[in-house]
């Protein structure tokens, strides 16, 4: 013998509402987990002619790829100088970015191999290095172009 309760249009609102609260708590939890910014990092102070760059360093697997994700603004003259343990044709993406990038590979010597204008959140256009470097620096989109850095210019103090 079996027993049958009948489901009511009350109690099958009430399940799918607290279906649907579980299922909000969970994306929110997972969403807010992973979609903090990387605090903030040690700095170098970096001279591109007469233009002075404070730049966080990521030396690591984890820094450089969470890089300048989440973050929201960078400071003015502020960027991210990424720095590479191999000297290879390095490629930057911008998953999880939301401001407006331009990167600048830069070879050991600190001069300027390529820059790259990058898009916002753009997670399938790979902007790679022209050649073999080992460091790479990030600022805000248009940042080297206004300044009329370009390849061939000179970034001062990098670290070795």
């Amino acid at each position: 013998m079996s027993l049958h309760v009948p489901v009511t249009d009350t109690h099958a609102r009430a399940r799918t509402a607290r279906r649907a609260l579980l299922a909000l708590a969970t994306a929110l939890a997972l969403t807010s987990a992973g979609a903090q910014p990387q605090p903030a990092l040690p700095t170098v102070k970096l001279t591109a002619g007469v233009h002075l760059i404070t730049a966080e360093v990521a030396r690591d697997d984890a820094s450089r790829t969470r890089g300048l994700m989440f973050r929201t603004s960078l400071p003015p003259n502020g960027g991210m100088l990424f720095v590479f343990d191999q000297k290879t044709n390095h490629c930057m993406w911008m998953r999880n970015t939301l401001i407006p990038l331009a990167v600048a590979f830069i070879a050991d010597d600190g001069v300027i191999v390529n820059v790259e204008e990058m898009q916002p959140r753009d997670e399938t256009t790979r902007h790679c290095a022209r050649e073999p470097v080992r460091y790479a620096l990030e600022m805000t989109q248009g940042w080297f172009a206004q300044r009329g850095l370009k390849a061939g210019t000179k970034i001062g103090g990098i670290p070795r």
